[in-house]
């Protein structure tokens, strides 16, 4: 029953908050959609950690999404030994990136509490554990790249024909169901947090008069 829930209907739940609450808040909240940095109070530890983790971290999404929609193709590229290792080495590395990054973000937030709400430190937590199971599976669970089109590119597949298969995943050890689920419940959290600005494109900026800060 668990993981009926976990996987056939937690991701629908998960992508109806996100759109109901991303389309209310961008109507209606227009002015929130953005991080609220807070880059003037900080900048070093910011710069030092945010560059790694949204560089390492784009390229880990692209990955994955690039595996989801093109298994064929990407089995193909990891027919060979040679592309397998490389492809699982960087895959470690970027999740070693990520992670450290993040890892920054966070020591940094510690020093900015009084800017940094529950919802903030929700969003943290639930990044650090998508990074950290991440780790642990390119770590203990070799092959990942390879198994995953077998296992969690199927059944995003059948996620998308509403035809859910919970039977490709129910099998999988803790840390991957942990990844997987975790990964909606971020999309769940994107409405709610910083990470709206994610899925935002500031289209008003390329019209926006200049805006200068001064700090006196």
């Amino acid at each position: 029953m668990s993981n009926l829930f976990l996987f056939a209907v937690f991701p629908y739940l998960a992508l109806a908050l996100a759109l109901t609450f991303g389309i209310y808040r961008a109507v209606r909240l227009p002015d929130t959609l953005t991080a609220r940095s807070s880059q003037l109070l900080e900048s070093r530890l910011q710069r030092s950690g945010a560059v790694p983790w949204h560089l390492a971290i784009l390229l880990i999404l692209v990955a994955h999404l690039l595996a989801a929609l093109f298994p064929h193709a990407f089995g193909r590229l990891l027919g060979d030994p040679a592309r397998l290792y490389l492809l699982e080495l960087t895959g470690l590395s970027l999740g070693l990136l990520a992670a450290a990054g993040l890892v920054l973000l966070i020591v940094r937030r510690f020093s900015l509490s009084a800017s940094t709400s529950a919802m903030d430190w929700l969003l943290l937590a639930s990044l650090a554990a998508q990074a950290l199971s991440g780790v642990y599976i390119a770590l203990v669970l070799r092959w990942g790249s390879g198994w995953f089109l077998h296992t969690g590119a199927p059944w995003l597949a059948a996620l998308a024909k509403l035809d859910p298969k919970v039977d490709r995943i129910a099998f999988l050890p803790f840390a991957v169901k942990l990844h997987f689920v975790n990964a909606f419940f971020l999309v769940a959290l994107l409405p709610f947090s910083r990470l709206i600005h994610a899925v935002t494109i500031p289209l008003s900026y390329l019209w926006r008069p200049p805006q200068i800060v001064s700090l006196r």
